[in-house]
């Protein structure tokens, strides 16, 4: 299996045909540099597949949708923690939540939140977390999550985390507070966190329509595996989806390149934001 599956110099053809189908499935622009990368982390895929190369993969992939799913999640980065980078759930709690409120007042309903790629969970959770840390909200909070993988998705709604995943950037006083010990090593959301929080199948490349308008969006460290032209498609619209006036968190690395026109670069001191444009204005 490992000598199969091992892409020699004469089988480039087959890994370009790999990186094309990984594009075209969920957007990830595949470096050529990464054969390593994809003979290590479709090898049980093949192994459980009976399935002798790449090429039968591909072939096989194209005709079978949970195969595909299968392909995309072994595929997917997945790096994640508790209130990553810190300053987007600081302006949370000591801002943002507090001024949409003022804005929409009590006739409106509710905050709508989206965490456009959720991984297993920990960046929805600790938004849910800010949102119950910050004083004087009295409107309902939504918080929608969604993911590309099925495997991240049945994690983050089992809700359930081991001491590793606690210790990254968890501090004990949360821990305390938001979760409850179910096991010799996990623990598990509190209902009162976990209940504002829904989870949903989503691929960034499909449509967003029936999510409706949010209030903010997160997308962090996840553009950087697109290329340009895809990352400009999908700024555009979370445009559509925000209020005029809607926040979006991008990762450090990422930007709002080639779609100026649709949003204001806010230096929030630390860290950066990008505020909704109105157009109709």
């Amino acid at each position: 299996m490992e000598e199969a599956l091992a892409i020699a110099p004469g089988d480039t053809l087959v890994f370009e045909r790999f990186r094309e189908f990984l594009k075209t499935e969920c957007g990830i622009h595949l470096a050529e540099n990464k054969q390593y990368l994809v003979q290590t982390r479709v090898k049980q895929i093949l192994e459980h597949n009976k399935l002798s190369s790449l090429s039968d993969l591909i072939s096989r992939a194209s005709l079978s949708p949970q195969l595909r799913l299968e392909v995309v999640d072994a595929m997917t980065t997945n790096e994640t923690y508790w209130l990553r980078d810190s300053y987007p759930f600081d302006l949370l709690r000591e801002r943002l939540l507090s001024e949409i409120q003022t804005k929409k007042g009590t006739s409106q309903g509710r905050i709508r939140i989206w965490s456009a790629a959720c991984s297993s969970g920990q960046e929805p959770y600790s938004i849910s977390m800010s949102v119950q840390e910050t004083q004087g909200i009295h409107m309902p909070v939504e918080i929608v999550a969604g993911d590309i993988s099925p495997t991240m998705l049945k994690a983050a709604q089992r809700a359930e985390y081991d001491s590793l995943a606690m210790s990254r950037g968890l501090s004990a006083e949360y821990k305390q507070r938001y979760f409850t010990q179910v096991g010799e090593d996990s623990w598990r959301v509190n209902p009162d966190i976990s209940r504002r929080v829904s989870f949903q199948t989503l691929n960034l490349m499909s449509s967003y329509t029936a999510l409706g308008k949010f209030d903010i969006i997160f997308c962090r460290n996840v553009l950087i595996y697109f290329d340009q032209a895809l990352k400009q498609d999908i700024l555009r619209r979370f445009h559509s989806c925000l209020n005029p006036g809607g926040t979006l968190f991008l990762g450090a690395s990422e930007g709002i390149t080639g779609v100026e026109d649709y949003y204001e670069m806010i230096n929030c001191r630390p860290g950066i934001c990008y505020i909704a444009k109105d157009l109709k204005a």
